[in-house]
């Protein structure tokens, strides 16, 4: 059980600990503790949130799939953005589900998960195939979400080591794609829809 709000990882732990076949094995609050957690326990799920310090969610499902193949992923999240789900997908995870499901959904979806099959909110799901794919290239994400907190042209350039010309060449492109006014906006859109 991995999610960085102690609350909700002992609230979740708790309830899936009264099931009779379900046996929680570790709490992290760190995305970068899960592979190690995982391995050390010989953990069939581990259940991630999305938003946690060290390596998000997505990155820590990737990370497990290639380092502990036999660990299948349930994502429980509050964000239940159509990009994240692609996202969840992509990086090899079981299932997917928001945290204002029931308890019985959980508990019904990590049973599901640990059988081999694949679990996603069917709401999430439906809003997803209606958003369609991420529209922005790799390199305009990273380029937009190096714009967080206000960088400069000058400072994104730097940090990614591309010219000042590249860098606005690439957030024109974000900016058309999202269909935003300005970055700012554009990168609003993007976290929106769970591009970033």
């Amino acid at each position: 059980m991995a999610d960085d709000q102690h609350l909700v990882r002992g609230a979740l732990a708790t309830l899936l600990a009264l099931e009779s076949d379900i046996e929680v094995v570790a709490e992290v609050g760190r995305g970068d503790d899960v592979v190690e957690a995982a391995r050390r326990t010989a953990a069939d799920v581990a259940v991630l949130d999305i938003e946690m310090p060290g390596l998000d969610g997505l990155a820590a499902a990737a990370a497990l799939r290639r380092e502990v193949p036999d660990c299948r992923v349930l994502i429980v999240t509050t964000f239940g953005r159509a990009g994240y789900l692609r996202r969840a997908m992509e990086a090899g995870v079981s299932g997917f589900l928001v945290k204002d499901a029931p308890v019985e959904r959980l508990v019904d979806a990590v049973r599901r998960v640990a059988a081999g099959q694949r679990v996603v909110d069917p709401e999430l799901a439906a809003a997803t195939l209606a958003a369609g794919a991420n529209p922005l290239t790799a390199r305009e994400q990273e380029v937009l979400a190096a714009a967080r907190g206000g960088a400069t042209i000058a400072d994104i350039a730097g940090r990614l080591f591309l010219s000042e010309g590249t860098v606005r060449n690439y957030l024109s492109a974000a900016i058309a794609k999202t269909g935003a006014r300005n970055r700012i906006e554009a990168l609003r859109v993007a976290e929106e829809n769970g591009w970033l």
